[in-house]
């Protein structure tokens, strides 16, 4: 595999910039109409009965300035290094399957929450990277590779540490997008490290996003069973959204 820091001349944007342009728009959007928010956040009652949209729309949605600054630098870098090692296709499947798995994770640990944010699928991002560094073949000094490696690490140990010390912080979210990405990244690690070898990856990627559809299933028919949400206006159906739970 080439080097991460090997940038492929593919003319343009990076998927990276991208994502991080569309999340910064979707914020400004939303500043401008709160909507957006009750419309896009993964709340539980709504997402169980039936909007099931929302296990995508709530990573492009932040509840603050120094939310969306926080998940975009860590974008900025996680994703970058992602798609230089795995290249675009296989980074936007990462980043998409496990930020979905973040999202099943968190209706089913708190059901009657409300969550926005992109650290689901950028715990997913450093799950993928921590499994393919520690079991992949790389061109790159070992050194690199273990300093990469503590780097990960101490990013995954600290925020999910601080995830469990500050209200708000939907650790739930985080641990699933980051076992998700683990397991994505071995897979790939293992099976298909080439870029070449798209039939062996197209394998790993609709493999693994299966296990989410089951497991979204199997929690849908769980917590779903548990809801009774009944048509209200709009402000006491959104009071929740609008105190969302920071991923």
């Amino acid at each position: 595999m080439p080097a991460p820091w090997v940038r492929q001349s593919q003319g343009g944007a990076s998927l990276t910039q991208i994502l991080l342009g569309v999340n910064v728009a979707v914020f400004l959007l939303s500043l401008a109409s709160p909507a957006v928010d009750e419309l896009g956040a993964n709340f539980g009652p709504l997402t169980l009965t039936g909007q099931w949209w929302r296990l995508v729309t709530y990573m492009f949605l932040h509840s603050g300035f120094i939310h969306i600054a926080f998940n975009m630098w860590c974008l900025w870098d996680l994703g970058a290094l992602c798609e230089s090692l795995y290249g675009r296709a296989t980074f936007a499947a990462i980043y998409l399957i496990t930020g979905i798995a973040g999202g099943v994770a968190t209706v089913g640990w708190h059901p009657l929450g409300a969550t926005v944010g992109a650290s689901g699928a950028i715990f997913g991002l450093a799950g993928a990277l921590v499994a393919s560094f520690y079991l992949g073949e790389f061109s790159m000094p070992s050194a690199v590779i273990k300093g990469t490696l503590k780097s990960l690490a101490f990013f995954v140990v600290i925020n999910v540490l601080l995830g469990g010390v500050f209200p708000g912080v939907d650790n739930a979210c985080h641990i699933g997008g980051l076992i998700s990405g683990m397991i994505l990244g071995a897979l790939v690690a293992r099976v298909a490290p080439e870029r070449d070898q798209r039939l062996q990856r197209a394998g790993i990627l609709v493999l693994v996003a299966l296990i989410v559809i089951a497991s979204a299933v199997g929690v849908f028919r769980w917590r779903g069973s548990q809801i009774h949400f009944e048509t209200e206006p709009d402000s006491r159906i959104f009071s929740q959204v609008n105190q969302c739970a920071r991923a």
